[in-house]
């Protein structure tokens, strides 16, 4: 089993050598404007293009879907449908844990194709609500134990 690397930088420069693909979590609804987006729209266009083409196509876009977007030559960008609208419902913050995990078996296939590395902010814990005490078992169960090399970045 691999293990996950915690690091203080930018989740949009990973450091790795290889593929590496970018793991991000994204609502239902269509909208893209705050949180990790931000950051990565002002770095590519693509990803956000591809996600607002992808909700407006219909086809395949719900919880637990993985797009990927190609941004350069060895980097992927996972768009992967984790969160239920924009905001709690009541007590219920808009992330939908099995969706992320269903998102992540996805993503681990992929990775273990290309032998890419993985790379993410703290999925599902900003805007969506979540805890990251939920979020690492399944990091574990879906990437890890494939051996897929997984870094987690924490903004300075």
């Amino acid at each position: 089993m691999s293990h996950m690397e915690y690091k203080v930088g930018d989740a949009t420069a990973p450091t790795a050598e290889g593929p590496k693909m970018i793991v991000h979590v994204c609502n239902d609804i269509g909208g893209w404007g705050r949180g990790f987006v931000v950051a990565l729209s002002k770095r590519w266009p693509e990803p956000e293009a591809s996600y607002r083409a992808w909700h407006k196509e219909g086809d395949s876009f719900r919880l637990g879907a993985v797009q990927l977007v190609q941004v350069e030559e060895d980097l992927w960008v996972a768009n992967l449908i984790g969160q239920h609208k924009l905001r709690r419902q009541g007590e219920v913050p808009p992330i939908r844990y099995e969706a992320i995990e269903e998102g992540l078996q996805e993503v681990a296939r992929w990775a273990c194709e290309h032998q890419a590395s993985v790379h993410m902010p703290r999925i599902g814990c900003g805007l969506a609500g979540g805890s990251w005490e939920q979020i690492e078992p399944i990091l574990q169960r879906t990437l890890l134990s494939r051996d897929v090399a997984v870094t987690v970045y924490d903004l300075n």
